[in-house]
């Protein structure tokens, strides 16, 4: 009987009758997907769009044997992948993101009165004994002509000393933050990245140099202190200069005298209140576009007040009459209190 796996004819004249001859020549699956053409279906042969019984595969290692519009696919997800890696790095200001710089630090330092308070001479015109170089308002505040620097067009700076003015007068002169706990206005000029410092500082003040609500505003407790004259009078300067090629640096220095009395007593006599605002603000090209400023360093001087009274939430003026306490010496030796808790001696203002 033959071999079965002989066909029937038997071997074919010149042939050995077996496979494994022929096993090196065998098409498996991978030598099918290696290969540079593809034979279209039947249906497709019949299309208009395919002329030819063949199409050729891309050739690009692993991916050869995906089609044309596989590969066009994956191309368009990877630019469109790569181009929103990219703007979103590049973006100086991103949603979210903190800008570069530091943050606010502050330092408030008390002063406190060597004799009682005294009461102003003449009540219906409170300022009547201040020295001369102090003006109503914003017209003291001394902002400089702008000039073009190395990096920022003249624009630009005009655009920043505007901002800093709209500041310190939402800050330091407007009557609903300083005694109707007003904080929106300042905040509207704060950059993104501060907001949250800014919030937590007029939430919940507290003495750490970072959070004190009275390093972003002149503030008194509504509760406590009521404005004897709705005029402020100010004297001080701007100075332009750059941090940076990147960075508009405004540095504005001011001295603002206050008439206060206590609130409800319409009838008391009322008291000034001086505060000296030392300000350093920064700005990038897009801070200035929209109108924002970082507030980086605060060192605010206050007085007639007790010291150790808790000013960061709000100042703290001692009314016509009452007496300071004195400051004590300060041992640099004594880590008891933080070194930025600072006592002085109110002297009288000067123009």
């Amino acid at each position: 009987m033959g071999d079965p796996r002989e066909p029937p004819e038997g071997t074919p004249e010149g042939g050995s009758g077996n496979e494994d001859e022929f096993r090196s020549v065998v098409f498996d699956e991978s030598f099918v997907r290696a290969a540079r053409i593809q034979e279209l279906s039947a249906q497709e042969r019949l299309g208009p769009d395919h002329p030819r019984a063949t199409r050729p595969r891309i050739g690009f290692g692993p991916m050869g044997s995906l089609p044309r519009q596989a590969v066009a696919l994956l191309l368009v997800v990877v630019l469109a992948f790569a181009a929103a890696v990219y703007f979103g790095v590049s973006s100086p200001h991103r949603a979210g993101v903190v800008p570069s710089g530091s943050q606010l630090s502050s330092t408030m330092v008390a002063l406190s009165p060597p004799v009682p308070v005294p009461a102003v001479a003449d009540q219906a015109d409170p300022f009547a004994g201040l020295p001369t170089g102090y003006a109503d308002g914003a017209a003291g505040l001394g902002v400089p002509a702008a000039s073009a620097t190395a990096h920022f067009t003249r624009t630009e700076v005009a655009r920043a000393l505007d901002t800093v003015q709209s500041y310190l007068v939402a800050s330091a002169l407007s009557p609903a933050t300083l005694v109707q706990s007003d904080t929106a206005q300042a905040r509207a000029l704060v950059t993104a990245g501060e907001l949250t410092q800014y919030d937590d500082s007029v939430k919940a003040p507290r003495d750490d140099r970072r959070h004190a609500a009275t390093g972003w505003l002149v503030r008194f407790d509504p509760g406590q202190v009521a404005l004897a004259s709705q005029t402020v009078k100010a004297a001080g300067s701007m100075v332009v200069t750059e941090a940076d090629s990147g960075t508009l640096e405004v540095a504005a220095d001011h001295t603002f005298v206050y008439a206060l009395r206590p609130a409800g007593t319409a009838q008391s006599s009322a008291a000034l209140f001086t505060v000296r605002r030392e300000l350093r603000f920064e700005f990038e090209h897009g801070d200035v576009a929209v109108a924002r400023l970082r507030l980086v360093d605060a060192v605010v001087q206050a007085g007639p007040t007790s010291c150790g009274a808790f000013t960061a939430g709000y100042l703290q003026p001692l009314p016509a009459g009452a007496a300071g306490t004195a400051p004590v010496p300060v041992s640099p030796a004594d880590h008891t209190h933080p070194a930025w808790q600072v006592c002085g001696v109110l002297g009288p203002p000067t123009g």
